[in-house]
């Protein structure tokens, strides 16, 4: 069952920043939780790319508290997340030592939020799951290739050893500037701390077009985000922080940038944003002229 819901996720197909904090007026009149579906894949360019982070699937839940003037939720994620080499027609003998590892990560958590009316906000959570064939990455893609008729992937024998992970996620917006009543300004800190990943980066969303609408009328806003993440471990390149004799692993680029174009539509109680993110060359051994990726991001959210 577990591995039906997780292929039915992927067909569909990080954190989408621009909607993670809507107006908090629009949040609180529009229900008491909501619901989302995030989407990340490389496919959905329609230039049938496949490799490096591949494919993302999230579904959770936020539930929002009683409070007075912010907004105080709690909610609740499930993930899978599939990272290939550059080209999965390979077998795993012709993988080259500085290609991408085979790897899975699939994960649950809880969080804590709180967002005010200024659009400053702070989020803190856990992420506990496992790395490796326990994550169901070979089983997903390759069933879900046979569905969309892609070429099966031929490598994931030389996947990423299991290991447990927990991962501590935290978020914090201490401002949001206000450029016009149609424009505004959030840089933001975001950090993960764990035995899959560690990392530290900085980023700044700038949105535009209809924003702080009243509740029941329909927006639509573009958004451009840069972020740029300081990177101290990360599994699915380097293999488990605790496990060993990993088939195949390569040393990280400690300084990774990423850059992300989108828009977001919003009418009670549904809101969807799609965007396309350039993720930079991760791989320190690698060309970023190879190591670069394009991927389509999606989110739906649904106010119950």
């Amino acid at each position: 069952m577990m591995k039906f819901a997780l292929l039915a996720l992927c067909a569909l197909a990080g954190t989408v920043h621009a909607v993670d904090f809507p107006d908090v007026t629009r949040m609180r009149a529009e229900g008491a939780s909501s619901v989302t579906l995030e989407i990340d894949n490389d496919s959905l360019l329609l230039n049938r790319d496949d490799g490096f982070y591949t494919s993302g699937a999230r579904i959770g839940q936020r539930i929002d508290l009683h409070s007075a003037g912010r907004l105080d939720s709690i909610g609740w994620r499930i993930g899978q997340e599939m990272y290939t080499p550059s080209d999965t027609r390979l077998l795993p003998s012709q993988i080259g030592p500085t290609d991408h590892p085979y790897a899975g990560w699939l994960f649950g958590g809880v969080y804590r939020q709180q967002a005010l009316a200024d659009g400053t906000h702070w989020k803190l959570g856990m992420d506990l799951g496992c790395l490796g064939p326990c994550a169901g990455g070979e089983w997903t893609q390759t069933h879900l290739h046979r569905l969309i008729g892609q070429q099966l992937p031929q490598g994931w024998a030389k996947q990423m050893r299991n290991e447990f992970g927990a991962v501590l996620v935290g978020e914090l917006a201490p401002v949001r500037w206000q450029l016009g009543s149609a424009v505004d300004l959030t840089p933001a800190l975001q950090a993960r701390f764990g035995n899959i990943f560690t990392d530290a980066s900085a980023s700044v969303l700038l949105r535009a077009g209809q924003l702080n609408v009243l509740p029941d009328q329909p927006t639509l806003h573009g958004f451009v985000r840069a972020e740029a993440s300081a990177v101290g471990y990360n599994a699915t390149l380097q293999g488990g922080y605790f496990s060993s004799s990993n088939p195949h692993t390569v040393d990280p680029k400690r300084l990774v940038g990423e850059a992300e174009i989108g828009a977001v539509w919003q009418r009670s109680p549904w809101s969807v944003s799609a965007s396309v993110v350039r993720r930079g060359n991760e791989i320190r051994t690698l060309p970023n002229s190879i190591g670069t990726q394009n991927f389509v991001r999606l989110l739906f959210a649904y106010a119950l």
